[in-house]
């Protein structure tokens, strides 16, 4: 394959980290970071397979074609390493309650970063985008109960908790801003 598409997505710099596009060069690090169980105990609760990180980075390609957001490699400034992925999406799940038609956010940090503010200072650089494209409209996230690192990052930005919800059967707490 000579030639791959990027969608338009616009490039975004803060004090100490890159967002950008996802990349077909980005796979490798995409799939070790959700193939990390520590990683996803609190999301999906097991690790994804290559094949299920491929789906992956192809549905976050296909939202900024399709929906004209999406989520974003954030890479460490200066050394480049991959810190994680960041972005709205629409996943159209099926929970209680509906979140449908509500951008929701979500976040996700190597093990590596962790604790260092990352998340907080691309979160709020997404969310300072977000308010451009989507205006007053109301964004959403889902956080496992236990995950108490990203509570902080939610609360921090902006987000209120607003119930327990159940995703899969299984409680998820539903944070709005």
């Amino acid at each position: 394959m000579h030639h791959t598409h990027e969608p338009d997505v616009p490039a975004i710099d803060t004090d100490r980290l890159s967002l950008r596009a996802h990349r077909l060069s980005d796979f490798d690090e995409s799939a070790a970071l959700w193939g990390d169980p520590e990683i996803t105990r609190h999301i999906g609760g097991k690790p994804s397979t290559r094949e299920e990180s491929w789906t992956r980075l192809l549905r976050y390609v296909g939202h900024w074609a399709a929906m004209g957001f999406g989520y974003w490699v954030v890479r460490e400034q200066g050394s480049g390493r991959f810190v994680g992925e960041v972005g709205f999406a629409d996943y159209k799940r099926e929970m209680q309650p509906s979140i449908e038609g509500a951008p929701e956010i979500g976040w996700v940090v190597a093990r590596w970063a962790q604790g260092r503010g990352f998340a907080t200072e691309a979160v709020s650089a997404v969310l300072a985008w977000g308010a451009t494209r989507f205006g007053a409209a109301r964004t959403v996230c889902i956080i496992d109960p236990e995950n108490l690192a990203s509570i902080r990052v939610a609360e921090k930005c902006g987000y209120a908790q607003i119930e327990l919800a159940t995703y899969r059967g299984q409680p998820i707490l539903l944070f709005a801003r």
